[in-house]
């Protein structure tokens, strides 16, 4: 090992980055609006996907005040296809306040920026060290993985009380002069060259310093609990058309897409339920004297954190309009096609309109 391992696990990243890092918009700039809402979006989201996103939101809201008066629908909309909307949302919420409450100006500090809805500590690390240069660690997956191995921890990565170990560890190999650097340089080595799965270790110019590599522990390093399996559910859509238009509902907040437009739905505990008592239990909730429904045939999956959603459609016209107590107590209201394709929409009803509508 070397004689002074943090120096050179510092000095070697950097000079690995200045190679190897990919030139990407957010790190051209030590904007903090900018550098904030890249972090938003690429959280659970891969570069590559993520980065039409940002140049998106960029060209839309080019300021803090733009997102803020922004409506949440627009704002959804342009979210639409990355998942997890709680994060366009706080996105939506924190320009708002940084507006407000701040003036435009986001805080210039760690602590400051912890006070920002839908801020947590690694947001608020990235922003203080890339816009401010703040010495303080921002840890992400790549960070714990490259961590792990290279210095050999086993703590499970899972575990909350683990992120006191590696924010340590991180924190005291940050280089003064260099901490906005040194922090781009160890997420992007874990992004591209250790990564999760067969990591480059052969080109590595950490080899010969990794634990993992070392000890053979590259394919156990880092420890991480096993997730939650997923909750299966079924939903069965009714693509209700009147005199042109679709009936679409907002989805409330007490569940998943929250904001989000979706058909009238009928949801069982199995994925093939008795038509009889599922046109029944439509026919019923719709107030309609009876309905029959006749399925488009193909099954749509979508796969969220914890559950993995199986949706079938049946198209339905309608002679008569809903009854006006009806479409209030189920939140419905008609839409035209174009209006349709303007609203928020969750990736697995957009797919659908596309391959029958749009």
């Amino acid at each position: 090992m070397a004689t002074n391992p943090p120096l050179f696990f510092s000095n070697t990243l950097i000079d690995w980055y200045h190679r190897h890092h990919r030139p990407l918009p957010w790190r051209e700039t030590t904007d903090p609006y900018a550098i904030w809402l890249s972090e938003i979006i690429l959280q659970q989201t891969r570069v590559r996907q993520g980065l039409p996103y940002y140049l998106k939101f960029i060209e839309r809201f080019p300021t803090v005040h733009d997102l803020a008066n922004a409506p949440e629908d627009e704002v959804l909309r342009l979210w639409q296809g990355l998942g997890y909307y709680s994060r366009a949302r706080n996105l939506h919420l924190t320009a708002k306040q940084v507006a407000s409450a701040f003036g435009g100006r986001f805080p210039e500090s760690y602590q400051g920026l912890l006070q920002l809805k839908g801020v947590g500590s690694y947001t608020a690390a990235a922003i203080a060290s890339f816009a401010y240069r703040e010495r303080v660690a921002v840890l992400d997956g790549n960070v714990y993985r490259v961590l792990a191995r290279v210095f050999g921890r086993h703590e499970n990565i899972a575990a909350p009380a683990s992120k006191k170990v590696f924010e340590e560890l991180a924190n005291s190999l940050i280089p003064a002069d260099q901490p906005d650097t040194f922090n781009q340089a160890i997420m992007e080595f874990g992004a591209i060259q250790c990564t999760p799965v067969a990591p480059d270790c052969l080109f590595c110019p950490l080899q010969q310093e990794c634990f993992a590599f070392q000890h053979g522990l590259v394919n156990v390093l880092p420890v991480k609990e096993k997730a939650k399996s997923s909750r299966e559910r079924f939903l069965h859509y009714l693509v209700l058309q009147y005199n042109g238009q679709l009936y679409l509902r907002k989805r409330p907040g007490n569940d998943i897409w929250q904001g989000l437009y979706d058909f009238f739905s009928v949801e069982t505990d199995t994925r093939q339920p008795d038509p009889q008592l599922l046109q029944q239990a439509a026919a019923q909730q719709l107030g309609l004297p009876e309905i029959t429904l006749s399925s488009t045939g193909k099954v749509y999956k979508h796969i969220l954190s914890h559950q993995k959603i199986f949706a079938q459609f049946y198209l339905i016209s309608l002679h008569d309009r809903l009854r006006e107590e009806t479409e209030e107590s189920l939140g419905l209201g008609l839409y035209t096609l174009a209006q349709a394709e303007e609203i928020p929409k969750p990736v697995l009803i957009l797919s659908f309109l596309e391959e029958h509508f749009f």
